[in-house]
C-alpha cells in the first residue's frame, strides 16, 4: 500500500493534483493534462517574444522583426507607424525583455491571488 501526506497549505489543490497523478501513474492509466501546463496560444506567445526579443538584440529594426515574424506580405509599405502589427511587436520585444530578465521565473510558479496567506 502506498500512501500520501499532504500539508493543508495555500499549494494543497496543486499537490493534491499531483498526488492523483502518481496514482494514475502507479494503476498504469492516462496521466491527463499537466497541473501548470500552458495554453497552445500562451506558448505560441511565449516563442514570439523570444523570437522578436532575439531579432532586436540583434538591431532589427520593429519593421524587419514584424516581417520576420509575420511575414513581409502583412507588414504596409505605408501606414507602419500605426499599424497594429507594429504595437503587437514592440509588446512581443518587451515581454521577450521582460523574461529575459528574470520573468520566465514567472512561468515556473502558479499566479496566486491570495499572496498575503501565510498557512
Amino acid at each position: 500500500m502506498v500512501a500520501v501526506d499532504l500539508p493543508l497549505d495555500r499549494d494543497f489543490d496543486l499537490r493534491l493534483q499531483a498526488a492523483h497523478r502518481f496514482w494514475l501513474a502507479l494503476e498504469p492509466r492516462p496521466l491527463g493534462r499537466l497541473p501548470l501546463a500552458q495554453s497552445v496560444g500562451t506558448r505560441h506567445r511565449h516563442i514570439l517574444a523570444l523570437r522578436a526579443m532575439d531579432g532586436w538584440l540583434e538591431g532589427n529594426s520593429y519593421r524587419k522583426i514584424a516581417q520576420g515574424l509575420f511575414g513581409h506580405s502583412r507588414i504596409p509599405d505605408r501606414g507602419w507607424k500605426t499599424h497594429d502589427l507594429r504595437s503587437r511587436t514592440i509588446r512581443l520585444v518587451q515581454t521577450g525583455l521582460r523574461l529575459m530578465r528574470g520573468g520566465y521565473r514567472d512561468l515556473l510558479s502558479r499566479k496566486r491571488r491570495d499572496r498575503d496567506d501565510t498557512c
